[in-house]
C-alpha cells in the first residue's frame, strides 16, 4: 500500500489479472463503412449521372455497343468473384434484342470461372471499350448458357461454333463518363510501356511455379499455339 514512483501510487494485482490491450488503430478512424459516410464524401451525384441509365438498349447505347471489340464480363460466384476479358470482331457481343445480348464463348484456357459462377449465380456485369473513345459502356443483368445448335451456328466463325453461348437479359444499361480513359490515356500511344520490359506469359508462368515451369519453351511456341487455336 506504500510503494510510490516518484510520487505516484503503485497498486500490486496478481499476474493474471493484468491485460495488455492492443494500441488503438490510428487508421480505423479513417475507414469509410456506411453510405451516409459515403455521402457526406461525395455529396450527390448529378442529374446527368442519374438520367442515363435504361433498362434496355437506347439507339445510341446500340450503336456503342455494336462498334465494341472488346469487354470485361464480371461474374459472382461460391468461389468468388471474376473478371474475364472477351474479344471478336465488332461486336464482340451480339444484340438479340433491346433486352438481349448473346456472348459466344470462344476457345480459351478452359479454366471456365466466369462460366462456372453464371451457372451457381445469374448475375454479371458488363464493361463494353470501343477503340479511340472513351466512354464506355456498362451493362448490369442476368445470364444463362446456351448450347442451342442454331445459336452456335449462328456465332460460328470460320466454320468453328464456340462450346456455349452466354444469353444475358439486360436490367440496367448506361454510358461510363470519359474521365477514367482520359485520365489513363489508354488510346494514346505515346503513352504506352516499352513492352520490352514487361514479362513474357512464360515468365509469368515461372515465377508462378516457382521455377517448375518451362517459361521459355512455353513462350517459344505460344505465337503458333494462338494462331492456330484463336477459333
Amino acid at each position: 500500500a506504500d510503494l510510490t514512483s516518484f510520487g505516484v501510487p503503485i497498486t500490486a494485482v496478481p499476474a493474471a489479472d493484468i491485460r495488455f490491450e492492443p494500441a488503438p488503430d490510428a487508421a480505423a478512424s479513417h475507414w469509410v463503412d456506411s453510405p451516409a459516410q459515403l455521402a457526406a464524401l461525395y455529396g450527390q451525384p448529378s442529374e446527368a449521372a442519374l438520367r442515363k441509365e435504361s433498362d434496355c438498349l437506347t439507339e445510341p447505347y446500340r450503336r456503342l455497343l455494336q462498334a465494341s471489340p472488346f469487354l470485361v464480363l464480371a461474374t459472382s460466384g461460391p468461389g468468388g468473384l471474376d473478371a474475364s476479358p472477351r474479344g471478336d470482331p465488332a461486336p464482340a457481343v451480339v444484340v438479340q434484342d433491346d433486352r438481349t445480348l448473346l456472348l459466344p464463348d470462344r476457345r480459351g484456357n478452359h479454366r471456365l470461372d466466369s462460366l462456372r459462377n453464371i451457372v451457381a449465380d445469374p448475375r454479371v456485369a458488363l464493361l463494353c471499350l470501343v477503340p479511340g473513345t472513351s466512354e464506355t459502356l456498362r451493362i448490369n443483368g442476368r445470364a444463362r448458357l446456351s448450347t442451342d445448335p442454331a445459336l452456335l451456328a449462328r456465332l460460328a466463325v470460320d466454320g468453328k461454333p464456340p462450346a456455349t453461348v452466354v444469353v444475358v437479359q439486360i436490367e440496367l444499361v448506361f454510358f461510363q463518363c470519359a474521365r477514367a480513359l482520359m485520365r489513363s490515356a489508354l488510346w494514346q500511344p505515346a503513352t504506352w510501356p516499352d513492352r520490352s520490359g514487361l514479362p513474357t506469359a512464360g515468365q509469368m508462368l515461372t515465377a508462378a511455379t516457382g521455377g517448375r515451369f518451362d517459361g521459355a519453351a512455353y513462350d517459344a511456341a505460344l505465337p503458333a499455339r494462338q494462331r492456330d487455336s484463336l477459333y
